[in-house]
């Protein structure tokens, strides 16, 4: 049975963020999807739903009804609990990371655009509307799919290893102190950061490159380096060319626990090989996903 989710209040931005939509890249259209994908799936999986449905990405705290029949909801992946139709619930704003997800059972069922349900705001599409949410807004809920199950995985800030990174492609641009220095500083994630990208500061990262390289294809985690030399992280909603060198790339498997940072929290990072960081996704997937 479907029912709705009603938005009763909030104190921050809200949006709808799904699994992401890869493979249109090549219409100008980022891949998206959660900044913090253990957090999604961990909330799906808690009230029976895909690892990548349709939830609240939450930057602040958000109140919510149940209409049309209670809901089962998950926070960040707490154990789940059914939610009376009529009744409200306060989701708590974000503590420990950037952004809080909310799944219900079922999933929310906005429409589909370009193979994801996921807000793209830089494009106006997708999620509701193409836009933060607001209150008076009502989602629709599909129906109950599985039962609940737990995932074996930690919560992004409870692993505090330095984020891993596979160095290059353009190494070569920097002089060797300057990639020495991105390996063993520590930078602060910048208030100015948001899904577009993080921006890090730190030591600045000098390099030779006077912005006239040719644009090519962009990747999230690609880490760009301004002409002032400051490192940015690409996020989910990166724009899908760039010119600025790249000095390394934030490796799949470490996505989450790097978009986790809050503003003024430290990153510290680690290089790894090509083979290391497809053997850590291929391990963080399946555990991820629910794959056998």
């Amino acid at each position: 049975m479907a029912g709705w989710l009603d938005i009763t209040g909030m104190a921050g931005p809200v949006m709808v963020q799904d699994g992401g939509r890869p493979g249109q890249m090549h219409h100008g259209v980022p891949p998206g999807g959660a900044l913090v994908p253990e957090l999604l799936a961990l909330a799906n999986r808690a009230v029976g739903n895909p690892w990548g449905a349709a939830a609240l990405e939450c930057l602040g705290p958000v109140e919510v009804c149940a209409r049309g029949r209670a809901l089962r909801l998950s926070v960040d992946g707490h154990p789940s609990f059914l939610l009376p139709e009529g009744e409200r619930f306060r989701v708590p704003a974000p503590e420990r990371s950037s952004v809080t997800c909310l799944a219900v059972d079922g999933g929310l069922e906005v429409p589909q655009v370009l193979g994801g349900q996921g807000t793209l705001l830089v494009a106006r599409l997708g999620g509701h509307e193409g836009r933060l949410l607001k209150t008076g807004d009502s989602l629709p809920v599909g129906a109950t799919r599985a039962s609940p199950e737990s995932v074996a995985l930690l919560f992004p800030w409870e692993d505090e290893r330095p984020i891993r990174l596979t160095m290059g492609p353009d190494t070569e641009d920097f002089d060797a102190l300057m990639a020495a220095s991105l390996l063993g500083s520590t930078f602060t994630v910048s208030n100015t950061s948001d899904r577009v990208g993080m921006r890090l500061q730190g030591p600045a990262l000098a390099h030779g490159d006077e912005g006239a390289s040719t644009s090519r294809p962009m990747v999230r985690g690609a880490i760009q380096v301004t002409l002032s030399g400051e490192p940015i992280v690409l996020g989910p909603d990166h724009p899908t060319t760039g010119g600025y060198p790249l000095i390394a790339t934030v490796i799949r498997a470490d996505w989450g626990r790097l978009g986790a940072r809050r503003p003024g929290a430290t990153v510290e990072f680690q290089a790894v090989t090509r083979d290391e960081a497809r053997d850590a996704w291929s391990d963080f997937a399946r555990r991820f996903r629910g794959d056998p």
